[in-house]
């Protein structure tokens, strides 16, 4: 799972550590990946600095995508402000930019809960050749009057994503993106959206382009399941992502009886809670299915429960 070791790969481009000057004579289209280590830090330097120093040496017209790593790994007072406001102060530096994901940040590294997020708007309107942008960390993560052109592919990786931010990017006007992904997580980390939240989403009006559709790690799965059984937006995208939740056979059975759902080449469902027969029965869709990673409820206090994938 992503948040268990660094990416080796984003946006279809490989995907290297800069830790000296040395490290900026890569190929074209790579991603440099920038992070402060605890041994970096314990020294006195700061990620500013390090972002200055590959300034310096890197040709920013041919940079085609950064990776950003921890900036504070105590996480003690830092926000991703202080990054977003060094990338909007370098836009002019890196006017090649397409690809950005700001948060590589294991769970040796930080929870995934104490990462602290900030309004990235401004960062995304200072690169308006973007086309791909994921951000770790739902705590403090604000888009408002969030508008690309070219943005095509959106990911927010979080284990609970506040209902007001979820609001702000289906309020956002992308009429490029192909790809979004949010990982809502669960109400004790901030992830208490609701099926409500959700419904000018699976309308089907927003985002003319999409094909895909992920709302993976959530704890109300089947709910969004059910809701999506015949919701307008499966009569356009042709992948949908409901994987790494606490889905059951409740919110399968739906998609299973939806005649909708046959409109899609790929429904990627792994890491649920669903029974060896529905298993079967997905399997036999005319369609790529994945239902791996099964998971088994656990019961005590006289409840059962079932955990999304990633929550802390």
């Amino acid at each position: 799972m992503a948040i268990y070791e660094h990416i080796r790969e984003f946006a279809g481009m490989p995907v290297i550590e800069w830790a000296s000057p040395e490290d900026s004579h890569a190929p074209a289209n790579v991603l440099y990946r920038l992070g402060l280590s605890y041994e970096e830090a314990d020294a006195g330097k700061t990620w500013t600095e390090k972002f200055d120093a590959f300034l310096a040496s890197a040709d920013g017209s041919k940079v085609a995508g950064l990776v950003i790593g921890p900036w504070d790994p105590d996480f003690g007072g830092h926000d991703s402000s202080l990054v977003a406001d060094a990338l909007i102060a370098a836009r002019d530096r890196l006017s090649n930019l397409r690809a950005l994901f700001l948060g590589d940040i294991i769970v040796e590294e930080s929870e995934i809960s104490w990462i602290q997020q900030s309004n990235l708007t401004p960062l995304l309107h200072a690169y308006p050749a973007l086309e791909h942008f994921c951000v770790r960390g739902g705590d403090g993560l604000r888009l408002p009057d969030l508008e690309h052109a070219r943005l095509r592919t959106f990911v927010a990786q979080s284990g609970g994503l506040n209902p007001l931010t979820v609001h702000q990017i289906l309020k956002a006007k992308l009429p490029k993106l192909e790809h979004l992904e949010l990982w809502l997580g669960t109400p004790n980390y901030g992830g208490d959206a609701t099926v409500d939240d959700l419904k000018p989403l699976l309308d089907g009006d927003l985002f003319p382009e999409l094909y895909y559709l992920g709302l993976r790690d959530s704890e109300i799965a089947d709910d969004i399941a059910i809701a999506l059984a015949n919701a307008p937006v499966l009569r356009r995208i042709t992948e949908l992502d409901l994987s790494m939740g606490a889905l059951s056979d409740a919110g399968a059975e739906a998609l299973l009886a939806s005649p909708l759902i046959h409109n899609l080449e790929r429904l990627d469902l792994h890491y649920h809670f669903c029974s060896e027969d529905v298993m079967d029965r997905l399997r036999r869709l005319d369609m790529e299915v994945d239902v791996s990673d099964p998971q088994e409820e656990e019961s005590y206090g006289g409840q059962t429960w079932r955990y999304v994938a990633v929550s802390e």
